[in-house]
């Protein structure tokens, strides 16, 4: 297969900062030079605002497009904060300018507005892909988020769109081909090229009903709990949040700040703020779908805060990338009935919540960066735990028992206890002491 010229050393300039990152860890991978590689001449042949990007991991895949193809007006989707950050950061590392900087640029008078920014950030809906020619997607590994973005496409792209999704070829199924096809007319299979694979589909069908948010519910919960396709769990209770739920009640007795962190579908987060209903509770989560369905589920539960700019629409276009806006969290000029309740933010870990806020935070972190199993993941999660904690506040954790949590735990927030554990899931008690010296010395991992 001949690769698109240049897409070697461009690539090799992209950083994940700021996502989590590890020397065995890249921005790209051969599936972002075979998108680009496949789609060349269809990117080449669109006009302004004609491409659409789903799924960049880091950027390759936009900035390839624009850097070495020439696409201006590029809109991308990227379900996870982090993403975007990159992308508009490794943008701003090659020389392309972003919606942010224009900003600036024109706000204090100084500097050049570019007159064409290269891509733009949206959310999942007819902004993103209404008009859409060609659109480009990292295949997701699960299929309900395969199913909703064909749905999007079919539903609002041009009845012309070409689209070609890649993937590694061992995360690939042929049940994705049976998804793309409730959805196009045609499908169709290309050859692999080191160990990746690209999928072409056309000729959408008349898009149905929205298939997402679906609904689920458990007989522990006294609520119903909403998913949209990329939302970690669906709509279901995982078994580890199950048993951080068994004994809920006996966490942090008293707190009236809880913070949810990675909340998913939200179960944690309304079950707190059911459970003690003059709490205040901040579920954060740096997913977009996660976002969604917390916010269905906490509304349809009764418990979304009023007093509260709920926020997960952010995005590296707005002002959001100088830092974390706290005034979208519980507003302290509102009365303690408004702040009561769940309040949602897209954001990275805690920064959404200000320092030393939280009585209790609950956390059942993930253990993944993309297709990519990696324990880092959960430890920047616990590491920022410090920051947000009162004295004397309290992290309950649950995670896999063999991850050994424990030490890190005791390290960071301080005295800890196991508070459950079964055959797969231990989950801790960690206590932020009022001072750095009376943390316990750590144990042995559990």
């Amino acid at each position: 297969m001949e690769t698109v010229a240049g897409a070697a050393a461009l690539f090799a300039r992209l950083s994940r900062e700021p996502d989590f990152d590890a020397a065995e860890l890249q921005a790209f991978d051969a599936t972002d030079e075979l998108l680009l590689a496949t789609a060349s001449d269809a990117i080449r042949n669109v006009q302004h605002g004609e491409l659409v990007v789903l799924g960049d991991r880091h950027g390759a895949l936009t900035l390839g497009a624009a850097q070495l193809l020439g696409a201006t007006g590029i809109r991308v989707f990227q379900d996870p904060v982090l993403g975007e950050r990159a992308l508009h950061a490794n943008a701003a590392r090659i020389g392309l300018g972003t919606r942010t900087e224009a900003n600036a640029a024109a706000a204090s008078g100084s500097g050049s507005v570019p007159a064409e920014l290269p891509f733009s950030s949206h959310a999942l809906d007819a902004s993103l892909l209404s008009g859409a020619a060609v659109v480009l997607v990292q295949l997701p590994r699960g299929l309900d988020a395969l199913e909703e973005l064909a749905w999007a496409i079919a539903r609002w792209a041009r009845p012309d769109v070409r689209v070609f999704a890649g993937g590694r070829v061992k995360h690939m199924t042929h049940t994705m081909n049976t998804v793309l096809a409730r959805h196009f007319r045609e499908v169709a299979a290309g050859l692999g090229w080191r160990k990746s694979r690209v999928l072409t589909a056309s000729a959408p069908i008349q898009a149905g009903p929205a298939p997402f948010p679906r609904w689920g519910g458990d007989p522990e919960l006294d609520f119903r709990v909403a998913a949209f396709g990329a939302t970690f769990g669906g709509p279901t209770l995982d078994h580890g949040s199950r048993l951080l739920l068994a004994g809920l009640a006996d966490a942090a007795l008293g707190a009236t700040r809880i913070v949810d962190l990675g909340s998913g579908n939200g179960v944690l987060a309304v079950s707190a703020a059911r459970s003690r209903p003059d709490a205040e509770v901040i579920a954060t989560d740096q997913s977009a779908a996660a976002v969604a369905a917390t916010l269905e589920t906490a509304a349809a539960a009764g418990v979304l805060a009023a007093g509260c700019a709920h926020a997960w629409t952010e995005s590296p276009g707005s002002a959001r990338l100088a830092g974390p806006d706290l005034a979208a969290s519980p507003d302290p000029a509102a009365s303690p009935a408004a702040r009561a309740g769940v309040c949602v933010h897209r954001a990275d870990a805690l920064e959404a919540v200000p320092d030393g806020w939280a009585d209790l935070i609950l956390l059942n972190p993930p253990f993944h960066t993309g297709a990519t199993v990696h324990a880092g993941v959960a430890h920047r999660l616990i590491a920022a735990c410090e920051r947000a904690l009162a004295p004397g506040g309290e992290l309950r954790i649950v995670f896999n028992s063999h991850l050994g949590y424990r030490q890190l735990v005791e390290q960071v927030v301080g005295q800890t206890r196991q508070v459950a554990r079964d055959r797969t899931f231990t989950v801790l008690a960690a206590t932020r002491a009022a001072n750095l010296t009376e943390r316990s010395a750590p144990k042995s991992s559990t």
